[in-house]
C-alpha cells in the first residue's frame, strides 16, 4: 500500500493584496517579499514597556523636530520588500510616505523592539539586517521583557554599528541619535517579571 504525501505550496501575495487584507484582518501580519507572516499576540509587560518608551520619548523630544509612532504605522523596506510593525519608531524632520499613505513610512531613524521568546532571534538577526538597508536608519534598541536588559546598536559616522548594553535599573538608556536619556526605571515602570512565565505559557508572543 502506497501513501502519497501532499505538501501545501506557500502562497504568494502582491503588496496590494496584503494591504487590502490587513485593513480587515483581526490580527496583524508582516509582509516579506510576497509572503504573509502572522504576528503573535503581545503580553501585558510587552505593552507596558512599549508604552513607557513611547511616553518618555514624546515628552523628551521637541514636537517641532521629531515624530514618535507606535502601533499601526508600518515601515516599508524596499530592498527586501518588507512591511512590519516595530514597537516604537522615531523620525527627525518629516516622515516620508510610500504612495502618499500615512500608515506606510520609508525613513525611520530609530526603531525600538521589545523582545519575546518567539521573536528575539529574528529581531536580533534577520530583522536587524533588513532595517540596516534603510538609508535613514541610525539606532536600534532591543528591550528584554523578562529581565532588566537593554541592547543598543548605534550607527557611527564611518558606518559601523556600536553596541552598548544596559542591565542596571539605576542607569539610563542614552539615545545617541537624538541625545535623550531615558532611565531604565521609566522603561520598566510597572513591569512585573513574576508574570512573565505565566503570560508566555498562555499567550506566546
Amino acid at each position: 500500500m502506497t501513501t502519497t504525501l501532499q505538501t501545501t505550496e506557500p502562497r504568494f501575495f502582491t503588496e496590494e493584496q496584503y494591504l487590502a487584507m490587513e485593513e480587515t484582518a483581526e490580527y496583524k501580519s508582516e509582509y516579506l517579499d510576497g509572503e504573509i507572516i502572522p504576528m503573535t499576540g503581545g503580553s501585558t509587560n510587552h505593552n507596558r514597556i512599549t508604552g513607557n518608551v513611547y511616553i518618555a520619548l514624546k515628552l523628551a523630544l521637541p514636537e517641532q523636530e521629531y515624530d514618535v509612532f507606535i502601533g499601526d504605522v508600518r515601515p516599508w523596506i524596499q530592498k527586501v520588500r518588507l512591511y512590519t510593525y516595530p514597537d516604537v519608531m522615531v523620525f527627525f524632520g518629516e516622515p516620508e510616505y510610500r504612495n502618499n499613505r500615512t500608515d506606510r513610512i520609508t525613513n525611520p531613524q530609530a526603531i525600538v523592539e521589545v523582545l519575546s521568546k518567539s521573536t528575539k532571534n529574528y529581531d536580533r538577526s534577520d530583522k536587524f539586517s533588513f532595517y540596516k538597508t534603510l538609508p535613514s536608519f541610525r539606532e536600534y534598541i532591543l528591550i528584554d521583557q523578562t529581565k532588566i536588559k537593554v541592547e543598543q546598536y548605534s550607527k557611527t559616522e564611518n558606518k559601523r554599528w556600536l553596541y552598548s548594553e544596559y542591565d542596571e535599573e539605576d542607569t539610563a538608556l542614552v539615545f545617541n541619535f537624538f541625545e535623550v536619556e531615558v532611565p531604565l526605571s521609566d522603561v520598566y515602570k510597572k513591569v512585573n517579571f513574576e508574570q512573565v512565565e505565566q503570560e508566555d505559557s498562555q499567550n506566546e508572543e
